[in-house]
Parts: structure tokens; C-alpha cells; sequence
């Protein structure tokens, strides 16, 4: 199954595209996209009902949420009340290893994206401050991703042994697709997503 893992919609602050038209997008171009995860800008949507649009379009809609930390940003997947309750996913400054703990904690995985981002990517914090412990997976590519930062992500994650994740970190409609992960088994829910991204039985692609 190939799903894109990090995408923005209207429901995040610099997001421009309507759920209901990444899947028309994705069917007008019969893109390779089995379903996508919808990863808002520091918030977690636990309102919004897509199963219409995954009936309608034959794809799974999941919700997942980026926060940022002092090692740049970070998609948290499998979030539930436990973890909304753990730290506030509104802050700016969300501590790495408490993410990494709280979510592993509350049955959910902590994945850094974009890490060869100035900034807001961790390739730079980690020449700076070093490794931070608990880390297992990152994004390797990134759909937004420019010049050289996708492959300082890869040399990220060789050196360190981290699993590899892809996503479109689309904002508009026509980025989603870009990078995606293919998985070995069906992701039906969060939790699924959730085993699969522990097990490390995946493999991120990129198609730009």
C-alpha cells in the first residue's frame, strides 16, 4: 500500500488546498497514491469526517499532526487524547525527547521531517547539540524539499541507522504525490500506520 505521509490542508495557517480536491486530484491523474495523511501545522484535527471522501474516492483519508520542537519540526503519528493531553502541540519549542516520549508512551511514533531544512530541520541541530536518543524514523524525502536537502536527510539517516519515511508536505493540490511510503502490508487506521512505521517494514519513495 503507498500512502503520503505529510500534507497540509486548508486547516493549517499557510495551507491552500480542500481535502475534497487532493482526491480529485489524485484521481483525475490516477496517481500511484493508495491514501494520505493529513499532518496540520500545530494542531490535531479530531473533528473532521473524511469517510465520505474515501467512499467516494476509494482512498484512506488519516489525520496526523507536524509540531515544532527544538530540533526543528516533527509529524506525530497515532495521536489520541492521551498525547493531546501530554504536551501542547501549539508551542513552539516542544522539547524532541519529550516528544519522542510522550508519544511512544501513548502508543503513538514521533517522526522528524524534513531534516535537511536551516532550521526547521534537524540535520543542523544534530552539528550543533548532537544526537537526540529515541529517535527511529525520519522523513528522508520531502516533496518540498530544495537543493540538496532530501540527500543531507539520507546521510542522516545512514549514519544513524533511522528507517526512512517520504512525503509531498503538500500545501497545495497539485504537490500531493511527490514523495510518498510504500508499505508491505494494508494501513486501514492511525493504528495500523502506527505498527507499520515501529516494524520499519516500508520504503520511502520519491517521484520528482
Amino acid at each position: 500500500m503507498i500512502v503520503d505521509l505529510h500534507n497540509h490542508s486548508i486547516k493549517s495557517d499557510d495551507g491552500r488546498a480542500k481535502v475534497e480536491n487532493y482526491c480529485q486530484w489524485i484521481s483525475k491523474r490516477g496517481l500511484e497514491v493508495d491514501g494520505f495523511v493529513l499532518t496540520e501545522h500545530r494542531q490535531f484535527d479530531g473533528d473532521s469526517d473524511y469517510r465520505p471522501l474515501e467512499d467516494a474516492h476509494g482512498l484512506r483519508i488519516l489525520k496526523g499532526a507536524e509540531v515544532e520542537t527544538d530540533y526543528g519540526h516533527v509529524l506525530v503519528f497515532g495521536v489520541n487524547e492521551d498525547l493531546l493531553q501530554a504536551f501542547d502541540f501549539t508551542r513552539l519549542d516542544l522539547p524532541l525527547e519529550l516528544v519522542i516520549r510522550e508519544s511512544e508512551r501513548c502508543g503513538a511514533i514521533a517522526v522528524p521531517c524534513h531534516p535537511g531544512r536551516a532550521t526547521v530541520g534537524m540535520c543542523a541541530h544534530y552539528e550543533a547539540r548532537g544526537a537526540v536518543d529515541g529517535v527511529r524514523v525520519i522523513e528522508t524525502y520531502n516533496g518540498g524539499s530544495r537543493g540538496g536537502e532530501n540527500e543531507d536527510a539520507i546521510a542522516l539517516a545512514e549514519r544513524y541507522g533511522y528507517s526512512g519515511i517520504g512525503g509531498s508536505d503538500a500545501h497545495i493540490v497539485s504537490h500531493i504525490g511527490r514523495c510518498v511510503t510504500r508499505f508491505d502490508r494494508e494501513i486501514r487506521d492511525e493504528q495500523d500506520l502506527v505498527d507499520a512505521l515501529t516494524d520499519g517494514k516500508f520504503e520511502a519513495i520519491s517521484w520528482i
